[in-house]
């Protein structure tokens, strides 16, 4: 699934991946959301719910444009740089950004609406 993240006037896509996390991200779409800036490499913003966390992968290393799900924290978390090693403890990617990694490497808080892309 595409989805488009319109941050204050400028636009990322980005497609999720096929798992129960994603779906259920994908389900509280279209969100409005503040990212902020997480030890320099993440966006990160509180999601209105738990997610699904299926039988996805929980240890994962991380390139800039992962999106990601935090289940402890229950965060959505947005990578705008690679990150060092792998990250454990319950860290999910949904998706990768696919255009407009630029818009998100820029320092938040920034004010972020998210919606499915209509086929």
């Amino acid at each position: 699934m595409k989805i488009r993240l319109n941050l204050d006037g400028q636009v990322a896509t980005a497609t999720l991946y096929d798992s129960a996390a994603a779906r259920d991200f994908a389900a509280l779409l279209p969100l409005s959301l503040t990212l902020t800036d997480y030890a320099r490499i993440e966006r990160i913003a509180d999601l209105p719910r738990k997610l699904s966390r299926g039988t996805a992968e929980s240890t994962v290393p991380v390139r800039a444009g992962d999106l990601a799900y935090y289940a402890p924290w229950g965060n959505l978390a947005i990578f705008a740089e690679d990150g060092t090693g792998n990250y454990t403890g319950d860290l999910m990617r949904l998706g990768q950004v696919d255009t407009g990694l630029p818009a998100l490497q820029r320092s938040g808080p920034l004010q972020v609406r998210i919606e499915r892309v209509a086929h």
